[in-house]
């Protein structure tokens, strides 16, 4: 199958096919005789593999980790988990910073009626106000 065709047939886009193979993740197809790429069923389960893995939130070099494990072929379930789990608990401490965040933006707002005087708690806030909400410590 064509560039276009694989793209289209996993979801992704052209541009990431190309980027996805200039990084090593996607080994290049050979060509035809007429010169152009021919794309393999391992290319478009490959290419899935890292469409999915990337919505999932893994890096580039994590799933790099995930297909080395694969490509050699003396990969372990739970090898495999490992790398789940590590990956878990980098979205778990995202999840907690990004709370923190919520509040503190919550409360920035709380402190701002939303008149139409030029002083707003938010702005004294983002200018480094020490007695603001977003510059308190955890």
């Amino acid at each position: 199958m064509r560039r276009g065709e694989l793209a289209e047939r996993s979801g992704c886009n052209i541009e990431a096919v190309r980027f996805y193979e200039k990084r090593g993740l996607l080994p290049a197809p050979p060509r035809t005789s007429a010169g152009h790429r021919d794309y393999a069923p391992e290319h478009l389960k490959r290419l899935t593999f890292i469409r999915r893995s990337r919505e999932l939130g893994f890096t580039l070099e994590e799933i790099r980790g995930l297909l080395g494990l694969v490509d050699g072929g003396e990969w372990t379930c739970a090898e495999v988990r490992a790398m789940t789990l590590e990956h878990l608990a980098d979205v778990q401490s995202k999840i907690a910073d990004l709370q923190k965040l919520a509040l503190i933006l919550g409360d920035m707002a709380a402190q701002c009626d939303g008149g139409a005087v030029p002083e707003c708690p938010i702005v004294d806030a983002l200018m480094g106000n020490p007695a603001s909400p977003a510059t308190t410590s955890d």
